[in-house]
């Protein structure tokens, strides 16, 4: 088999991420209790402020939680008492410093994939907060290097690629975003592999091209040494 470089997304691909958050909007959400608005009327409004925020803060769990706090006052028409504030904090708190929890055959198939190709890292994200979960994985010394980012857009890809001298026929970016990790992907030249979870967040959700023959679908992890 000929040596492939592998480039790995994080969250949602390698460990438990997304669905964290989904639980505190749940909680968010059941604690707002709006008169008026149902739950995806609600989910709308927090999509709306969390685009905002991510365009002025980035990701992560802090900018997440001011989301949070922006997307109260706006339901609200007025500022959050001490309390209020206080609580929202408290329901976002498990999103701090929580176990990473790996997915399902990832340890295993990285070190075999590692045995046969070359592994990067690529995640987007606060650097503190994501290299914590790098340390805590247990995986980092599988990937010849490490890159968190801010975004990733098709110039990351193409930075990355002329940072470590990749060959764009042989590098494969594998990931569970279609935005982030696949299109962008294509769109640098790249080939992609496509392994949905079922909590990637709606923000990160857009369409596939299914003719497109440089994006493989699998339907879980350890379907990775079935073709590499």
């Amino acid at each position: 088999m000929q040596r492939q470089i592998l480039v790995f997304d994080a969250d949602d691909t390698l460990w438990e991420n997304n669905v964290l958050f989904e639980r505190v909007v749940h909680d968010y959400l059941e604690w707002l209790a709006h008169p008026t608005l149902d739950r995806a009327a609600l989910r709308e409004v927090l999509d709306d402020v969390e685009r905002a925020t991510i365009a002025v803060h980035g990701y992560g769990s802090a900018s997440f939680l001011n989301s949070l706090h922006v997307c109260f006052e706006r339901l609200q028409r007025r500022a959050a008492t001490d309390a209020e504030r206080a609580e929202i904090t408290r329901l976002a708190a498990a999103l701090v410093d929580h176990e990473v929890e790996l997915m399902p055959g990832v340890a295993a198939a990285l070190a075999q994939l590692a045995t046969r190709h070359e592994l990067l890292l690529l995640t987007k994200g606060q650097a503190e907060e994501q290299q914590r979960k790098i340390d805590a994985s247990g995986l980092a010394h599988h990937f010849r290097s490490t890159h968190i980012v801010a975004e990733k857009v098709p110039a990351t890809y193409r930075e990355l690629v002329a940072e470590q001298r990749l060959a764009a026929d042989v590098t494969w970016m594998i990931g569970n975003s279609p935005r982030s990790d696949i299109l962008a992907a294509r769109a640098a030249g790249l080939r992609a592999v496509f392994i949905p979870h079922p909590y990637t967040w709606s923000l990160e959700e857009q369409e596939i091209d299914p003719a497109d023959r440089g994006v493989l679908h699998l339907a879980r992890f350890p379907e990775l040494l079935e073709h590499f």
